[in-house]
């Protein structure tokens, strides 16, 4: 989630600037790839393959879940909202789009 959020910021940060690490082929293919990930796991009701990681070394270590505290808390209310999963699809898609829009008009270099 950071990588995809913070990605983009500094690609569209870095297209007014000129800083030329911005257009390098590998952090712009993996950033695409990163949010084309998060768009088709939306699309086909895929769940998240680090969550199911997650859950599945829990399960293994017999946790029940996490320990609540401060950070987890406010961490859950930031992140995850209450909301029909097609709002989330939505966001997601229009999100992928605009970062697909970036790629094209202001495209990665072989050399950054």
């Amino acid at each position: 989630m950071v990588f995809v959020l913070a990605g983009q910021a500094a690609i569209l940060i870095g297209w007014l600037r000129g800083w030329r690490w911005t257009r390098g082929l590998a952090f712009r293919t993996g950033h695409l790839v990163g949010i084309g990930l998060v768009v088709a796991e939306s699309w086909f009701d895929i769940p998240c393959s680090l969550t199911v990681l997650e859950n599945t070394l829990r399960a293994r270590s017999g946790a029940l879940g996490y320990e609540h505290g401060f950070m987890r808390d406010w961490l859950t209310r930031l992140l995850f909202y209450s909301a029909p999963s097609w709002v989330f699809t939505l966001a997601y898609t229009l999100f992928g789009g605009v970062v697909l829009a970036t790629f094209i008009a202001y495209p990665p270099r072989r050399r950054a």
